[in-house]
């Protein structure tokens, strides 16, 4: 059965890089199932980190893709009447535990407009290998916890720093996001600089730049992660849904 995308292109919010990068993932295959809330489909060509995913879009819908040897496992077929809950249900009585979702945060069309039409102010700037040394410094001043969380790296596509005073405070960094037209964000500020708006800044001028080169910028942040949350509304962005994989455990 192969799905007809005129029924699934309904998110006129935001672009169709977006839209299409999704679609691909989750129905570039054979669909066992598919109502108005929920789908199931087999794509053999899913990568191993990737071998079970689940996106739940904000309309409500909720869209599911696995591999022919994963659909073995939890025991899928055509015959079945599939729901959301017993596709969770099949996962768990078969061992299979999800990741834990990340929210998905993308410019509306509107946004990335007045994005692009933005003139931001403040001290920041686009960083290189010659901040090397104000890098460290600045990775030295912030926990390992957040370091990894943040996963902010000076040798990413696209790197941007906020200064206070000459020192780095705020940084987020970029990178190509699995051969596709959107680049992935993390974004990290100093615990003593944060709520001064140096995240807003740089995560808009990142933004703008990718932008410019054609990317669509990808925030994520975990569901339980309502600081990041609220960076990413107050920087113009706007949810997409969660997603989530199996667990790599």
């Amino acid at each position: 059965m192969r799905y007809q995308q005129s029924r699934i292109i309904n998110i006129p919010l935001f672009s169709h890089t977006i839209t299409d990068f999704w679609w691909a993932q989750f129905f570039n295959g054979e669909v066992l199932h598919s109502d108005e809330v929920f789908t199931v489909a087999i794509n053999p060509n899913l990568s191993e980190d990737c071998r079970v995913m689940v996106l739940e879009i904000t309309d409500g819908r909720v869209m599911t893709v696995l591999t022919p040897a994963m659909a073995d496992k939890i025991g899928l077929d055509q015959r079945q009447d599939l729901s959301e809950l017993t596709f969770r249900r099949k996962l768990i009585e078969a061992g299979v535990r999800l990741h834990g979702a990340d929210y998905l945060f993308y410019f509306t069309e509107t946004e990335k407009n007045l994005l692009l039409q933005e003139n931001l102010e403040g001290d920041l700037r686009r960083l290189t290998e010659q901040d090397d040394e104000v890098f460290s410094e600045f990775q030295s001043s912030a926990s390992d916890q957040d370091l990894d969380d943040a996963y902010v790296e000076l040798d990413h596509w696209a790197v941007f720093g906020s200064f206070d005073q000459n020192r780095l405070v705020c940084a987020a960094s970029m990178y190509p996001w699995q051969n596709a037209k959107i680049a992935d964000l993390g974004v990290l500020t100093l615990t003593s600089f944060r709520g001064k708006g140096h995240a807003r800044k740089v995560v808009r001028s990142i933004c703008k730049y990718a932008n410019d080169q054609g990317y669509e910028p990808q925030y994520r942040c975990q569901l339980h992660n309502q600081e990041s949350v609220s960076l990413a509304n107050s920087a113009g962005l706007t949810l997409f849904g969660k997603w989530n994989v199996i667990s790599p455990d």
